[in-house]
């Protein structure tokens, strides 16, 4: 695996206990998001490095880069339909494209604009911003709010070759880390070392609402 890793328990101490953040692991050049897939879509995008063959480029697909968050999600890839989970490397250029053309799901998390407006930008919008609880490596909800970006039509086709830098498997590390997990040993979970993402641009800090 190409994912810096770190201990679980020490990253906690380090992390934001609230507020809206994106954490994840990221460079210069990308930041790293999670998908958890079916095995046939989930091992054929590992093999060819990109997605297709039974991915659908016409419904809308998730992108989350929080570990934890993922593994909420997908049951540690336990539940049906997400055994594969995979760890995306995306173009960190793309990643501010689809956050600049966001909209967001819920009324209730915009300010500014009429409900009306709300839902003309819905309609046209190909990119969907929410954020929900943060959660803990037994599931439990946190104060801390984490982002999760949906993409279709123009953007999930780019997604899903141009954008993406590389695509690894990693189901058999979190296979051996759940084990930390249902054995209550979090001194031993080993996680994606992730730390607070900010934009450049604070304007586009200021429309995602992230906390400083």
């Amino acid at each position: 695996m190409k994912i810096k890793l770190k201990k679980y328990t020490e990253q906690l101490l380090e992390w934001p206990k609230d507020g809206h953040h994106i954490m994840a692991q990221y460079d210069h050049e990308k930041i790293i998001v999670y998908q958890s897939y079916r095995k046939e879509i989930g091992h054929f995008a590992a093999e060819n490095q990109f997605f297709g063959g039974a991915f659908s480029l016409d419904r809308m697909t998730w992108i989350k880069p929080i570990f934890l968050w993922m593994m909420y999600r997908n049951g540690w890839g336990t539940k049906e339909g997400q055994e594969v989970v995979l760890a995306i490397h995306l173009k960190l250029e793309a990643f501010e494209r689809y956050l600049k053309n966001a909209v967001y799901s819920s009324f209730n998390q915009v300010a500014g604009i009429t409900q009306e407006a709300w839902k003309d930008a819905i309609k046209s919008s190909n990119v969907r911003l929410q954020w929900d609880p943060d959660h803990d490596p037994y599931g439990d909800k946190l104060d801390r709010r984490a982002i999760q970006i949906g993409l279709r039509n123009e953007y999930i086709r780019t997604f899903s070759k141009e954008d993406v830098l590389l695509i690894e498997d990693i189901s058999p590390f979190v296979a051996e880390q759940y084990e930390f997990v249902k054995s209550k040993d979090l001194d031993k979970l080993l996680i994606p070392e992730e730390k607070p993402f900010y934009f450049s641009d604070e304007e586009l800090n200021r429309k995602l609402k992230i906390s400083k």
